[in-house]
């Protein structure tokens, strides 16, 4: 009974002990869950905390930039505000502009016959000075905001062989005296360009740029012929162009149409186009044509310069007749109806040539003074001048032969009975004088005829 009782305790026992193990795991298995419920909890939490942080700092920088941005938006409104009432109490306006005024300085054919350059041979170095015979006209031509003139002669080159008329090729040296005297631009649009044939007409440009002598009329290359010469003198831009009638009889070589503007009504118009497409103030162009010889002009010149004036052309300096023609002032009536000044001469004569026929020794310096109005930039022509020039010849056999003198300053020096001023000399450029004022028929100053 005893044993019985023992093993029904130890029975007993063993089962408590199982339900005390089992009772006991189930609380550790709490115990480890509690802990890691509580573990996660906090992991979470943190993770929470840290998402909030993440938000909180977004939230910040998002306010910073509305408060940024609205700042920013308040300051340009109020520098606006401040801005228009500077403005309103301080009212800004532009400077006008100022009027600008140039003078121009133009003369005509500028020829070498073979006694022109035969008196300006240095034998002593074998060389061409023409130097000497411009010492009176100089100070006219380099005074001037520009000055122009016609180039009539080809600079081909010592191999070629110097020659006056027919075909004229003149030492190069004559170029570097040219450009001394103060001569800007020349025209070489003319009967005599293609007299040593396209390789002179070359050489003649090729020469002109060595001495930065501009030129006009004449061209290397398709590209030369499209590219309109300007020059912009003290602010007032000009364009320049030149046109010739024919050349002797030369014909212009093939492939090659480029070399020379011919008078061509399509060629003319089509060269203002590309000129005034530079929005020049001023366009000039320099036309050789008319007849030889004639004092006036005839009706394809006065055509020609109303097609001239009609396309946009503001200032026409005529060559060719070797004498003076009339000059004329005029008011140009555009298509729009407005108006503007323009001014031809048909004929300007010889400026250097060892011609002797009767007034091809008469010439001019013809002196325009143009002005830009600041106001609406429009060109006025305000005066027209001239200074008479003659081209005296001392004789075959003298030295310093040729000398183109100042016809005014000659006059006054006689009476004042300077030396190396002759009766002889006196009554040619009184002679002279009288022909060029009558050729001209205008009153110096204006330019409108009388």
């Amino acid at each position: 009974m005893k044993n019985n009782y023992y093993k029904l305790q130890n029975s007993k026992t063993k089962k408590i002990s199982k339900s005390a193990k089992k009772a006991r795991n189930s609380t550790n298995a709490k115990k480890a869950k509690n802990v890691r419920n509580t573990r996660n909890s906090r992991s979470i939490s943190n993770q929470r905390k840290r998402q909030n942080r993440k938000l909180n700092y977004k939230k910040v920088f998002a306010f910073l930039v509305i408060v940024i941005l609205f700042f920013g938006l308040l300051i340009s409104g109020c520098s606006k505000m401040f801005s228009h009432d500077k403005k309103v109490e301080q009212p800004v306006s532009a400077e006008p502009q100022k009027d600008i005024t140039i003078n121009m300085a133009v003369i005509g054919d500028i020829m070498c016959h073979t006694t022109n350059f035969a008196d300006a041979y240095d034998k002593q170095n074998d060389t061409y000075d023409f130097s000497k015979v411009f010492t009176d006209v100089k100070p006219y031509l380099e005074s001037a905001d520009i000055t122009i003139g016609n180039l009539e002669t080809t600079f081909a080159g010592k191999s070629v062989g110097y020659t006056g008329y027919p075909t004229f090729n003149t030492p190069e040296q004559l170029a570097q005296n040219l450009k001394d005297i103060g001569i800007d631009v020349v025209s070489t649009a003319n009967n005599h360009s293609l007299d040593k044939r396209y390789a002179g007409l070359v050489s003649t440009l090729d020469e002109l740029d060595k001495v930065n002598l501009s030129h006009t009329g004449t061209y290397r290359s398709k590209e030369e012929q499209d590219t309109i010469l300007t020059k912009n003198v003290n602010g007032i831009n000009i364009a320049f162009l030149s046109f010739t009638y024919g050349t002797n009889g030369i014909p212009v070589p093939s492939g090659k149409e480029y070399c020379i503007n011919l008078i061509d009504e399509k060629l003319i118009i089509d060269q203002i186009s590309k000129a005034k497409a530079l929005n020049p103030d001023l366009i000039c162009v320099s036309m050789h044509w008319g007849d030889e010889y004639k004092l006036k002009q005839n009706k394809t010149q006065e055509d020609l310069a109303d097609l001239l004036f009609k396309n946009g052309v503001d200032i026409i300096f005529g060559s060719h007749p070797h004498v003076l023609e009339p000059m004329e002032k005029r008011t140009i009536t555009l298509d729009d109806g407005t108006t503007k000044d323009g001014f031809v001469i048909y004929s300007l004569g010889n400026f250097m040539s060892g011609q002797v026929a009767e007034n091809t020794m008469n010439s001019i310096i013809l002196q325009l003074q143009v002005t830009k109005h600041g106001n609406n930039n429009k060109i006025s022509i305000d005066s027209v001048n001239y200074i008479p020039i003659y081209m005296y010849d001392k004789g075959s056999g003298k030295t310093e032969r040729y000398k183109i003198l100042d016809i005014d300053k000659t006059i006054e020096g006689y009476k004042k009975g300077e030396n190396g001023i002759s009766d002889t000399i006196y009554k040619k450029v009184t002679t002279a004088k009288e022909k060029i004022d009558a050729i001209l028929n205008t009153n110096k100053g204006d330019g409108s005829n009388n």
